[in-house]
């Protein structure tokens, strides 16, 4: 057979990932906060975009010759009946009106600049002349804390060296992450060095701080108190044995007898098992909702977006007008092409995320409206394919606008995966059961035991059989321990010293 060289023509199709729809598919799955920092890069890099700082008009159109008013903050309204649950009618969302704001919202203050007499102090104005730097001051970090400590300790710059390091191992909660063999070999030092420093850092405030374990930082803060005898190290070298309540084997390891265990188990909780934790550390993020589902007095869901944590923004295309026409430079000209195109695509791509983001919740509302109005325990089970299919999406789209998105609902808030929970097999074959609505009836269960009565795994499991749940014991042990409750072994130690001490 011999080799040879052809030119074809073929036609064929197939799926190309453009850069404009690989764009609008990562807006899809960003969250509210990773919007507005992307907004904010797109606004630096793209001279024609601008942010919309004006009052927002409902229901105006505000196009004006010089620059186009575009805003994913248009408030998408959609108000479900009650009826269309029943009748399973697919819910489009609805645009009602443009930046719903309260129209009553007041301008700038009419009070003259030169009349001083209506201005008022803020908190601590009263001739305060540190109020500022109050307003300003920050928490000082654990890090911060022992390297001010470490300044100041007796140490030679060698061994300054050594702590800095043992310093940036410390974490958030005062504990000393890393190997110290491995930290020796790294700043060319002795293991012996690092320990002799240790020593030294372990005794900067907070006590208790740069431990490799919870029965060390006990033990420092138990040796600054002068509490730290041999009985007491046997006791710290066996907490695994506290943990499980077994005072039987601590009196055989300690050689005392159960009241003496009861005092040390006592003196132990009175310590700080994480001492960093006291200092300041990254602030937590507040989840901001991003739908708002509220019921009307007709008993209909309003479901809307939050326009808050939308991005207004406005496309100047005077501007882009005027360098097209007077510049001469053809590369200056495609520059601004380009971010023309680039700034109508992210509008474009904002204001479908705006509405993709607003039909998954209104259909994900029509399909839990059982949780709505009476609560977890009618959660019906659902998946990704019935919200898809409801609303003429892939699968992977609805995958993405639930993905770190929030719902504020009467119930309160929560992230829109929340309602997708796997479905459980009733035992009559009728409708399924929720697997959040069986663990929440798991823990009722537990939190209503009575006395010394502690429910095993299979009994819980013949009591969700007779309410017509067909579930599994491992199946109920898996849900118990992603709760965090302990096994009935464990519950029943634990109620035995409360029951011992309702005796006395």
């Amino acid at each position: 057979m011999a080799l040879s060289q052809r030119l074809e023509i073929r036609q064929g199709q197939s799926l190309v990932m453009t850069p404009q729809l690989q764009q609008a598919i990562k807006l899809l799955q960003l969250s509210n906060i990773e919007l507005t920092q992307y907004v904010e890069q797109e606004l630096e890099r793209n001279p024609l975009l601008e942010r919309d700082e004006s009052e927002a008009v409902v229901g105006e159109e505000r196009d004006t010759p010089e620059s186009t008013a575009v805003s994913e903050g248009e408030t998408l309204d959609t108000t479900l009946s009650r009826e269309d649950f029943s009748k399973g009618e697919d819910m489009d969302a609805e645009r009602v009106d443009l930046y719903a704001e309260d129209s009553s919202t007041s301008g700038p203050s009419s009070t003259p600049l030169s009349d001083w007499t209506t201005l008022r102090a803020g908190p601590g104005g009263d001739g305060d002349e540190n109020a500022l730097e109050g307003t300003l001051a920050q928490a000082a970090s654990l890090k911060d804390h022992l390297l001010d400590q470490l300044s100041i300790a007796a140490l030679d710059s060698e061994r300054r060296l050594i702590g800095a390091a043992l310093i940036d191992s410390i974490d958030e909660a005062g504990y000393l992450r890393g190997d110290l063999d491995d930290l020796a070999a790294r700043l060319g030092a002795t293991t012996q060095q690092v320990c002799e420093v240790l020593r030294v850092v372990q005794g900067f405030e907070p006590t208790g701080v740069a431990a490799r374990s919870l029965a060390e930082c006990l033990a420092l803060q138990l040796r600054e108190q002068g509490r730290c005898d041999p009985v007491m190290e046997i006791f710290l070298a066996n907490l695994e044995l506290v943990a499980r309540r077994d005072t039987a084997g601590l009196c055989a390891l300690c050689g005392v007898d159960s009241e003496d265990i009861a005092d040390m188990i006592a003196e132990i909780r009175a310590l700080t098992p994480k001492p960093g934790l006291a200092f300041g550390a990254e602030p937590v993020q507040p989840v901001v909702p991003d739908v708002f589902v509220r019921e009307g007095p007709d008993g209909l869901w309003h479901i809307e977006l939050n326009a808050d944590t939308l991005p207004r923004l406005l496309i100047n295309s005077r501007y882009s007008a005027k360098i097209s026409a007077s510049s001469r430079d053809k590369d200056a000209k495609n520059y601004v092409a380009d971010c023309l195109n680039n700034a109508n695509w992210l509008v474009k791509s904002l204001d479908q995320r705006a509405r993709t983001i607003l039909k998954v919740a209104s259909e994900i509302v029509r399909q839990q409206d059982g949780f709505l109005t009476y609560g977890v325990r009618h959660l019906r089970p659902l998946n990704l394919r019935t919200i898809a299919d409801a609303i003429t999406m892939h699968e992977s789209t609805v995958s993405r606008v639930t993905s770190n998105k929030y719902i504020s609902t009467p119930r309160g808030v929560f992230e829109l995966k929340y309602f997708f929970t796997a479905a459980i097999q009733a035992v009559n074959g009728s409708e399924s059961h929720s697997a959040e609505a069986v663990r929440d009836r798991i823990r009722e269960m537990i939190d209503n035991e009575g006395g010394m009565e502690v429910l095993s795994d299979d009994r819980i499991v013949s009591l969700l059989t007779a309410d017509g749940v067909n579930i599994a014991r491992r199946t109920v042990a898996k849900y118990r321990e992603a709760m965090r409750i302990p096994s009935s072994v464990e519950r029943r130690r634990q109620k035995q010293p409360d029951m011992a001490a309702a005796g006395r």
